[in-house]
This record gives structure tokens, C-alpha cells and sequence, in this order.
């Protein structure tokens, strides 16, 4: 498994990853209305670059053995406190769920924002979404709850949840 940052020529690999990985992910949480609504707002291409121009997130694929990308995640450091960083986005193609890639996902992730002395890292989570035991898993605290309206009468309705390590 190699993990590389992403760049702009990546952002259709990101796109399928998300088309590929949602409907298994979120049939059964929310409508096929809402999960199509999402990737449109979140996926597409001028949207992934807004993302990483402005919003400052920054990509990473996991690659499989023969270089295939197989997941990605996106993250960012708080403008506001310098000490917390956003986990924004991790999919795994379902074929390669629960082969470790999360984790060493997340391990990456965090090995890169901790060597930049930041100790905590913050997430959001569908509440009914099988993540969730991931994220407790990795040692991941729920913190509060959030019903976030994203337009076209949609709303997520997740936990936020946090994880402090040291650095």
C-alpha cells in the first residue's frame, strides 16, 4: 500500500472512489436522492478543486500494490487554532473494506499533522453510518451531535467526533 497526496489530474480518481463507494455506504442511511444530490455538490470537479484552492484540504490516495488508487482522504489544518486539524473526507472501494486501509489512512494522516505539532483531529460521521465503529475503534470520542442542512431540503445528521494525541 502506497499513500501519495493528490493533485488537481486526480480529482476524477477522487470522483469515481466517491460514486464507487457512497451507494454501499449510504443506501440504507439516506435516500438515493440525497446521495446523488451529495456527490454532485461534493464531487464534482470545480467543487474537489474549491476544495483544495480555497478550503485548503489537502488529498492523499492510497494505492494498491499495482498502483491502483483504492481510497482517498482529505484534511486541513484550522485556521483558527493552529492546533486541530479536520479530517473532511476517507473512502475506501468497498471491495477493500476492512483490509486496514482506513487505518493506515488515518495513520498517515495523522503522523503528517503531528509533525507539524498539532495533537487533535476532528471529523464529522452519519450517525448511522458502520464508521462510526472505525472511528470509536481508533480511539475517536464522540463530542456532540449536528443536524447540518445542505440545501434542496436535505440535511446530515451526524456526530462530531475528535481524537487527541500527543505529539
Amino acid at each position: 500500500m502506497t499513500i501519495r497526496n493528490a493533485a488537481v489530474d486526480d480529482f476524477s480518481v477522487i470522483r469515481q472512489i466517491a460514486y464507487d463507494t457512497w451507494p454501499v455506504s449510504y443506501e440504507s442511511i439516506i435516500s438515493q436522492p440525497q446521495i446523488e444530490y451529495m456527490l454532485d455538490l461534493i464531487y464534482n470537479i470545480e467543487s474537489l478543486k474549491n476544495q483544495s484552492n480555497n478550503l485548503k484540504h489537502q488529498f492523499i490516495l492510497a494505492l494498491n500494490s499495482i498502483n491502483i488508487p483504492v481510497a482517498f482522504a482529505s484534511f486541513s489544518v484550522s485556521e483558527i487554532n493552529n492546533s486541530r486539524c479536520r479530517l473532511h473526507k476517507l473512502y475506501v472501494l468497498p471491495d477493500y473494506h476492512k483490509k486496514g486501509i482506513g487505518k493506515i489512512m488515518l495513520s498517515h494522516i495523522i503522523c503528517e499533522i503531528s509533525s507539524k505539532g498539532i495533537n487533535s483531529i476532528e471529523l464529522n460521521v452519519n450517525r448511522h453510518n458502520n464508521a462510526l465503529h472505525f472511528y470509536l475503534q481508533n480511539n475517536f470520542q464522540i463530542i456532540r451531535e449536528e443536524d447540518i442542512d445542505i440545501g434542496n431540503g436535505f440535511f446530515m445528521n451526524d456526530y462530531v467526533m475528535e481524537k487527541i494525541f500527543e505529539v
